[in-house]
């Protein structure tokens, strides 16, 4: 606790209008949101690279996004960081009854679905009467596809297996074919939206997080590019200037033990 004490009493510094730092000072709760999520997104670069240290920091960072928005919370008297807390550690007290209470819940499957009841509940005494309530805007495209899409699964709108997300992703190609053959660029904007979030559909319905795997389909194409960089540099050669045949054999090679 010395430490957090320590770290709210440098983010009251930083804000201090007389004392602190015009840049710190001059933040609002929508000039620092963005921070906030790039910060999310280093704690899973490091976790993804396994590199400790890295997401040491990176927590740390994150932890101090938290702190911003409770010093700003503080000075408009709507909350502050102990209250943040409190709410936080109420809502896993209730949402875990079976560790808390007296609730039997046998497994983790059935906490999951558990879970997920008491959120409904939270969000039905908040007046959310949509299954589409709540999924925030600001989500990646991808990642907020596939909640929207467990949200309608959970009333029964969902495919029975993934066999018939196939046939759908094949039907939204043939659209995007019709919509380029029309030179309508609006539709092929719209039909490669439909065909993304179909995917993300095949990615839930196989058990698999679509923005996860994407990251790692960025990986996997960042490193095999680098690595053909690297092989056109080693025979003399800038990668840029050969030609596709000649890029595609280096893909070819470097797809060997990448």
């Amino acid at each position: 606790m010395k430490q957090t004490q320590r770290l709210l009493d440098i983010m009251a510094r930083l804000r201090d209008p007389e004392k602190g730092c015009p840049w710190d000072i001059e933040q609002t709760w929508t000039t620092i949101a963005p921070y906030t999520i790039e910060e999310a997104y280093e704690v899973a670069e490091a976790i993804a690279l396994g590199d400790m240290p890295m997401l040491k920091n990176e927590l740390g960072d994150l932890l101090f996004q938290v702190v911003f928005y409770a010093q700003m919370g503080a000075e408009e008297g709507l909350f502050d960081f102990e209250e943040i807390a409190r709410v936080a550690a109420e809502k896993m007290i209730r949402r875990h009854p079976h560790v808390f209470a007296d609730a039997h819940i046998p497994d983790a499957a059935a906490q999951t679905e558990h879970w997920e009841r008491v959120k409904q509940q939270e969000r039905n005494a908040d007046g959310q009467a949509s299954l589409m309530d709540d999924v925030p805007h600001a989500l990646p495209a991808l990642m907020r596809a596939y909640k929207l899409q467990k949200r309608a699964a959970r009333a029964g709108f969902d495919w029975p297996s993934p066999e018939p997300v196939f046939d759908k992703i094949a039907e939204e190609m043939d659209e995007i074919r019709e919509a380029m053959q029309a030179s309508n660029q609006v539709a092929v904007e719209e039909e490669i939206g439909d065909l993304l979030f179909a995917a993300a559909n095949l990615a839930r319905a196989c058990g698999i997080r679509p923005e996860e795997a994407l990251r790692q389909a960025n990986r996997k194409f960042e490193r095999r590019v680098r690595a053909m960089e690297k092989l056109a540099c080693e025979n003399g050669v800038d990668f840029r200037s050969l030609s596709i045949e000649e890029q595609e054999a280096l893909w070819q090679q470097v797809k060997m033990y990448s």
